[in-house]
């Protein structure tokens, strides 16, 4: 059935349709082709607790189906397996509601990213609680993609990552560093501890700012609380991880533009971002509405287009499989913290923070989603540009 017709089929049901309805055999059919069963038994079978479940995905996408997840309405004893099969055999094509057209202009049309905008994530999302985020990253509050090749533990992981940004910056004691999207500092702090530099990070969370000068005060480490918009002084490298991903497709050009002019003719630019397969796509609805406000995931030909005459590419490394196994460690620490938390933020969050978690680890299961860190140069490294070994 095509996604057209499953559309038409959900637009004429009434709220409840019965199992024997054309719309619910045409669904069962969809799922039966990714493995999953409609009240099976398997930890990735969906089970239906309440009528309507089907209705609202396929009319609001990934946002009525995260919705009715958190209203308790359907349950999957493994969601990030379930979003593993529904993502890799692609059936998110046949669940597009005909709204995603808007969020489409609305992306493309309006820049949500820019003045006030841009502080809204953190409000939102990242100052949600220092403690919150203790309980639930490594030691070094590391809200990235870890790097596993080697590692056996989230704490280990996050170090290996932060090490081979630092390699891969050639990183020199004295140098002057900027981390554009400085989260709680942990990429300075290593930085500063391991290879002798001094660091300057900006965040629009005021939770990270804090906690970085908390945490670092002993360090040549500096936490503004700051738009990256308004830097604009010379750095030997630049970094940014995971920041990227909040700057927007109207704002790709001014990001690199801002990373050019602050970085030394000889220097190296490190970008660390979530990206997606395809450009002509939107905002997932849900991670829009409950989790990240105006993100806005890059595709390599927006990355390119936006560096274009800014900067020579000199390497691009996918570990993107690795974030799967992130948000699993995540999700756990998660788990075990929970009884904490239970008072103070609710049943409801529970499910949207576990449906975040464990979706995005299912999307990067089925290689829905990607991991780049790119390294630029401003005129090219002489001789070549070597990958350190990772």
């Amino acid at each position: 059935m095509t996604q057209t017709r499953l559309q038409d089929h959900a637009d004429s049901a009434p709220t409840h349709v019965s199992p024997d309805s054309r719309l619910h055999r045409a669904v069962t059919e969809l799922l039966a082709s990714a493995g999953i069963e409609i009240g099976g038994q398997r930890p990735w079978d969906i089970r239906l607790n309440a009528p309507g479940v089907i209705e609202r995905a396929i009319a609001k996408g990934n946002l009525g189906l995260g919705e009715a997840y958190m209203d308790g309405d359907w349950e999957a004893d493994r969601l990030d397996e379930f979003f593993s099969r529904l993502l890799g055999a692609r059936l998110e094509h046949y669940f597009k509601p005909r709204k995603q057209l808007l969020y489409f202009f609305t992306a493309s049309l309006f820049n949500l990213q820019q003045g006030k905008r841009a502080w809204q994530v953190a409000k939102t999302h990242y100052d949600l609680g220092n403690d919150f985020y203790e309980a639930m990253l490594d030691p070094r509050m590391v809200y990235s993609c870890g790097y596993w090749k080697k590692a056996t533990t989230l704490a280990d992981a996050q170090e290996a990552k932060l090490d081979l940004v630092c390699r891969k910056l050639d990183l020199k004691p004295g140098m002057r560093v900027l981390d554009i999207g400085c989260g709680w500092g942990g990429f300075m702090g290593f930085a500063a501890e391991h290879y002798g530099v001094e660091c300057v990070g900006v965040t629009v969370s005021q939770e990270q700012t804090r906690w970085a000068r908390e945490h670092y005060a002993h360090l040549p480490v500096e936490c503004r609380l700051q738009d990256y918009h308004e830097l604009d002084e010379p750095f030997d490298r630049i970094a940014s991880i995971g920041m990227f991903e909040h700057v927007g497709r109207k704002n790709h050009r001014g990001f690199m533009e801002v990373a050019a002019r602050c970085l030394k003719d000889d220097g190296l630019f490190v970008l660390h971002t979530i990206g997606k397969n395809e450009t002509a796509t939107v905002p997932d609805p849900f991670i829009d509405k409950y989790i990240f406000p105006n993100g806005d995931l890059p595709s390599i030909r927006q990355i390119a287009d936006a560096s274009e005459d800014l900067f020579i590419t000199e390497d691009v490394h996918n570990f993107g499989a690795d974030y799967d196994r992130t948000l699993m460690a995540w999700q756990a620490n998660f788990q075990a913290a929970w009884p904490d938390f239970q008072a103070r933020l609710g049943e409801r969050f529970y499910r949207m923070w576990n449906y975040y978690l464990l979706s995005c680890a299912g999307a990067f299961r089925a290689r829905d989603l990607q991991l780049w860190q790119w390294v630029l140069s401003k005129h090219g490294v002489a001789g070549g540009y070597h990958r350190p070994t990772v």
